[in-house]
């Protein structure tokens, strides 16, 4: 069963650290584990070094009750281990241990004794989910601890030793267990309410498990992170009107609630910021779909030369749009500049000049003229370079450009995300200005596909060279003996040179190079050669 205690709240965050260290001192003096819960690494690490700081320990000593006192000044005569406990929260700290989720290697075994009693555990609220905290400690892991304890001594104990110490370490699990129990449990204590009332939850959840019984406070103040964004400044004004002295806490379930209500509003603002965000998301899906849906047709199309026709044909009409606007005057046309485009991007050298020079022409008439130019172009190199490596090309050439457009699409997108926010102090929706200039970003990304990829395969020029033949090296057959591990063909040839000749020489003249008589020699006898070889290994190998 588990007891939920009414926050305790304080001014400042020295006073309530200070509370902090006087509940912790109680809970140990009393033999109750306990676990103190932390926002953060850097709070765990800032507990930790109150507890070990000097002047701390003095105040802790003090917060000490006099009967405690007494009994310890008792204890000291008859050996009491409740002695040790109060002697050593007064002259040496608090002696705790750090679960911060940086000890990877020895959560495990902080996690097993945080249940003894006395023992004052502090963790974030992240580090050891997970794991239930036994108390009087965990079999399991004693055990594992005992085990490693032996190996580092260089000792391996029998079964007999390893079961006769599992009965000694469960007869003290209940021991310490009863003792844990008597005192009223696991003791959980927050240092500070989280944003998000799941976690909060889970802290008091450690506690009360199994049929235990446990305990649960939280500690705060008016410095803490969600009491100064919402109700700080007022609860520390209505503190000083009802004249709380330093040092002293208010509690109330009127303040429980109030604090739960802000943490529904902090939630509910971090849920309409993560709506919010979905919905940028949505912008850069979409595209993301359109964009992949086009490289998947580039991949399975083994012939592009119909979409790149109108990439060609778009270019062209973008080039003449610009330069030449249609309802312009002919005076007003920059032909230089459409000139300098159509050398660039088309390879083409066009008597632009002399067209846009007679009389009654028009923008549509000089488009026709450089369709049919731009046409004429690409048929002439398809000529020169062949169907098969121009199918290939414009492949590559699209694959290619789509990939690195998109990623640098991706990064201006990255970037607008990051100052869209501001025309909101123009009283303009940043959502739909992001929806608008993405909408524009995406187009500008098709209109460079179009124009990179025509520019490519109308400029570039390829140089296509045949791979070098290959010639294969001379191999000369050899034989290994087994016995000495000699080259018995080279041997052969080394006492006539006239016998060294490959495999495939051997089946057109087998019995010709033997001298006279030879080839009725037993293939096991000496070779009459004088090598000292069996017939079968030297010329006997010929027939």
């Amino acid at each position: 069963m588990r007891i939920d205690y009414d926050d305790e709240v304080y001014r400042t965050e020295r006073e309530k650290n200070q509370a902090i260290a006087r509940q912790i001192a109680d809970c140990r003096d009393r033999g109750q584990p306990i676990l103190v819960g932390t926002v953060s690494i850097e709070k765990s690490e800032a507990l930790s070094a109150l507890l070990d700081n000097y002047e701390h320990k003095v105040e802790i000593s003090r917060s000490l009750k006099p009967e405690y006192v007494g009994k310890a000044k008792e204890a000291e005569k008859i050996g009491d281990a409740a002695y040790d406990i109060v002697w050593e929260t007064k002259f040496k700290g608090i002696p705790h241990s750090v679960l911060n989720a940086r000890q990877h290697e020895q959560e495990a075994f902080i996690v097993a004794d945080a249940g003894l009693p006395g023992a004052v555990t502090i963790a974030t609220n992240m580090a050891g989910r997970g794991t239930d905290i036994q108390l009087g400690g965990n079999l399991e892991m004693r055990m594992e601890k005992f085990r490693l304890d032996q190996r580092n001594l260089g000792q391996y104990p029998t079964p007999e030793e390893e079961k006769a110490e599992e009965e000694r370490l469960r007869a003290d699990i209940a021991v310490q267990k009863q003792i844990a129990l008597e005192a009223g449990g696991l003791f959980v204590l927050g240092t500070e309410r989280h944003e998000s009332r799941r976690i909060d939850n889970q802290l008091r959840g450690r506690t009360g498990r199994q049929g235990d019984p446990g305990t649960s406070k939280f500690f705060l103040c008016c410095e803490d992170d969600l009491l100064r964004i919402f109700a700080g400044d007022r609860l520390d004004a209505i503190m000083r009107s009802f004249g709380v002295a330093e040092g002293e806490a208010i509690s109330h379930p009127w303040l429980n609630r109030a604090v739960e209500t802000a943490q529904k509003r902090v939630e509910t603002r971090n849920y309409d910021i993560r709506k919010n965000l979905l919905k940028y998301d949505d912008v850069v899906n979409d595209q993301r779909k359109a964009v992949f849906e086009q490289r998947q047709e580039f991949m399975d199309s083994d012939d592009l030369s119909e979409l790149v026709g109108e990439f060609r044909h778009d270019v062209v009409s973008d080039l003449v749009d610009r330069f030449m606007p249609p309802k312009a005057y002919a005076e007003q046309w920059d032909i230089d500049g459409l000139d300098e485009k159509v050398r660039s991007t088309l390879g083409l050298e066009l008597p632009l000049h002399e067209w846009a020079a007679e009389e009654g022409v028009s923008n549509e008439e000089v488009e026709e003229r450089l369709q049919a130019a731009a046409d004429a172009r690409a048929a002439e190199r398809l000529e020169q370079i062949g169907e098969g490596q121009t199918r290939g090309l414009e492949k590559q050439f699209l694959m290619q450009q789509i990939d690195m457009s998109w990623r640098e699409h991706l990064v201006h997108l990255d970037h607008l995300r990051g100052v869209i926010g501001l025309r909101g102090y123009g009283q303009r929706d940043p959502l739909n200005e992001y929806k608008t200039e993405a909408f524009s970003l995406f187009e500008a990304l098709l209109h460079d596909l179009r124009h990179n990829v025509t520019r490519w395969l109308m400029t570039v020029e390829f140089r296509f060279q045949a791979p070098p033949e290959m010639e294969m090296p001379q191999f000369q057959e050899i034989h290994l003996n087994p016995g000495t591990g000699e080259n018995e063909m080279a041997f052969a040839g080394a006492q006539n040179p006239e016998q060294q000749f490959t495999g495939d020489d051997r089946s057109r003249f087998p019995v010709e190079l033997l001298p006279e008589g030879w080839e009725r020699t037993s293939r096991n006898a000496d070779c009459p050669c004088g090598s000292g070889r069996k017939f079968k290994h030297c010329h006997g190998s010929l027939v």
